[in-house]
């Protein structure tokens, strides 16, 4: 049972559970607001931490997934979806599109968002853990099943750093 979790990660958990995804939500006392973080509390490497980035896409919201250890380029996240110009949401907007606290982002589910980019290198690994709702809680899974639940487009969207 998942009583006294905050609303937003019941809200995963419901969705998670409804979607029968293979995936399991923990929570950390140390918290997880950064990729950084999180790899450190969980005991991973940060390639294995998706941070969920929201972009404007000439006005349209789309997520970027990418490693933790990466940065997303804007630029090719413009053209993975046809837009001109790609600029990071701003927390206020992060909060109206997504309905979660920026470094709180889960990708999935997400109503006003139609477009999920998941940078590509992150089909390499057996395990990736995603932001569930709040800064402590983190959910476990394939990198298969975060594409089908969040109906991410596999593509080169990461900075050549």
């Amino acid at each position: 049972m998942t009583d006294g979790w905050p609303e937003p990660v019941e809200r995963v958990s419901a969705f998670l559970r409804e979607a029968g995804a293979e995936a399991r939500i923990e929570e950390f006392a140390a918290g997880t607001p950064t990729a950084t973080d999180a790899a450190r509390a969980i005991g991973c490497k940060p390639s294995r931490i998706v941070k969920s980035l929201v972009f404007e896409c000439d006005g349209k919201p789309v997520l970027a997934l990418v490693p933790g250890d990466r940065r997303a380029d804007p630029a090719k996240v413009a053209a993975a979806v046809g837009a001109t110009r790609a600029k990071v949401a701003s927390p206020e907007r992060v909060r109206e599109m997504t309905g979660f606290e920026p470094g709180a982002v889960c990708p999935f589910p997400l109503p006003r968002i139609d477009d999920v980019l998941l940078e590509r290198t992150l089909l390499g690994t057996d395990r990736v853990w995603v932001g569930a709702g709040s800064t402590r809680h983190m959910a476990g899974l394939s990198p298969g099943e975060l594409v089908r639940l969040a109906r991410a487009v596999p593509r080169d969207i990461a900075a050549d750093d």
